[in-house]
């Protein structure tokens, strides 16, 4: 081999020898999970529930053997697994689920999630040790999805429990539960992102994370590597009914919260300002004259509530609650929720394009919120040609009916903008271009002196749900 060639080899060589000694060391950087394993998880446990549930006679499984001759339902019923019966004599099937959980106390109170114990007749704990006890339910919160059992105990392992306000993404994190039944299986990964806000769950702000999480992993516990926990393993976003890569939990600040209110009161008291919010999108921020899209906009006052009483408008962008900034309108109901009825809130909002502080006293969220009758009844139709739709004067009674002191109500929808943006017969429109509308004359005005080229708002009522759309006139 030559000189040069030999050089080039050695060169080569050496380069592949330090980038080995790389990998190594970076590999040697990764975090070792033993002893957090080991420490936390006697205080993990499986929880199995039992629900009874009246027998179906479905086809395949159990013929309905009614109507034969005595002789062919004796020799059908012989070769039929037998169903276990109720104290009454009637046949009952049970049904059956899996989950996970976590001692909080020495004295036996556990944190689960409310869908794995929700509807259960008999609960289930297995600890470490193989032992099962019967858990009593303390008490659920189906908003947060969190349940506070109790067993029987003193002296029980417990976890420590860390600060889920102090998480950000790119830490790791680690979950143990027992996914389809596999007891304490130990996943990890990272944080993905913090405060996200899900379908139907608009008062936790849930942790995303990329750890591993399956059916059966729910309720169980996600730790920070101080071996703390962070949260409790709720929900998986699943194509397929596995994991995908995305998880969610449930912060253990809130869940905390939650359990604390349970145990001295039974129930969970949460903040409410009686508001419909949407997101602030881009041609709304231009039409609100924001610099760029942020905040929550007001679509709905809630008649009778905590914001009726105060004075948020209708059109209001709230853009801090307490010195919190809201960047996306999800981050509200967060904040909101955390607050306890009679608490202060103080907004800063934008109205008519000025900036102005609002103080309201928050209220208790109510059960069941109360929902606007959808009705419309007919009244004299008035046309905007410049929109493409017929309108009509709101009538006394379905101002009533609707709490509205003004406001129109679409009899027709032509061609033309109201089409494409999707404006339907029914619909009430109560604001055009931030302003007021308290009549069909008033509306063909304001649509006439509408700007052309730029982002305009329209606020409108659909079967009792308020929200702002936006749209551009071009001629």
């Amino acid at each position: 081999m030559s000189i040069p060639r030999l050089k080039s080899y050695l060169s080569i060589v050496a380069t592949v020898l330090v980038l080995g000694q790389a990998v190594t060391a970076q590999a040697v950087e990764l975090p070792d999970f033993t002893q957090l394993v080991e420490q936390a998880s006697p205080a993990v446990v499986n929880i199995s529930t039992t629900q009874k549930l009246p027998d179906r006679r479905v086809s395949g499984q159990m013929p309905d053997l009614e109507g034969l001759p005595p002789a062919l339902r004796e020799f059908f019923e012989r070769g039929m697994p037998q169903q276990p019966r109720s104290p009454r004599g009637d046949r009952q099937r049970e049904a059956q689920s899996l989950g996970s959980g976590f001692i909080i106390s020495p004295d036996g109170y556990i944190l689960t999630n409310n869908h794995v114990i929700a509807d259960a007749d008999e609960i289930l704990v297995r600890l470490s040790d193989r032992s099962e006890l019967k858990a009593k339910l303390v008490g659920t919160d189906p908003r947060s999805d969190v349940a506070l059992l109790k067993i029987e105990g003193k002296d029980l392992p417990v976890l420590k429990l860390g600060k889920s306000q102090d998480l950000k993404a790119g830490q790791w994190v680690v979950a143990i539960g027992s996914p389809f039944g596999f007891d304490h299986t130990v996943t990890q990964g990272i944080v993905s992102a913090v405060g996200r806000s899900l379908p139907n769950e608009n008062y936790v702000p849930f942790i995303q994370t990329d750890v591993p999480i399956n059916p059966g992993n729910s309720g169980g516990p996600l730790f920070n590597l101080a071996g703390e926990v962070v949260g409790i393993n709720s929900q998986i976003y699943t194509r397929s009914g596995g994991f995908m890569g995305v998880s969610f939990a449930i912060p253990i600040d809130v869940a905390m919260d939650v359990s604390n209110q349970l145990k001295s009161g039974g129930k969970v008291s949460r903040g409410w300002l009686g508001v419909v919010i949407q997101e602030v999108n881009k041609d709304l921020a231009e039409s609100f004259g924001l610099d760029k899209p942020a905040g929550a906009l007001v679509a709905q006052i809630q008649e009778d509530g905590p914001a009726a009483k105060g004075d948020l408008q209708v059109g209001d962008v709230i853009l801090s609650m307490n010195g919190q900034p809201i960047v996306m309108s999800a981050d509200l109901p967060h904040l909101v929720g955390a607050l306890k009825e009679g608490e202060k809130a103080k907004l800063e909002v934008i109205r008519d394009g000025k900036r102005k502080n609002i103080e309201l006293t928050v209220g208790a969220i109510p059960d069941e919120g109360k929902e606007l009758d959808s009705k419309l009844k007919s009244g004299v139709e008035t046309s905007s040609n410049r929109l493409g739709v017929a309108v009509a004067d709101l009538t006394a009674e379905q101002k009533k009916t609707y709490d509205l002191k003004g406001g129109v109500v679409i009899k027709e929808v032509q061609d033309g903008p109201a089409s494409l943006i999707g404006l339907q017969p029914n619909d009430v429109i109560t604001h055009l271009n931030n302003q007021a509308i308290n009549d069909s004359k008033e509306f063909a005005e304001i649509a006439k002196a509408l700007p052309k080229n730029r982002s305009v708002s329209m606020r409108v009522l659909r079967q009792g749900r308020a929200s702002f759309i936006t749209f551009k006139l071009a001629e």
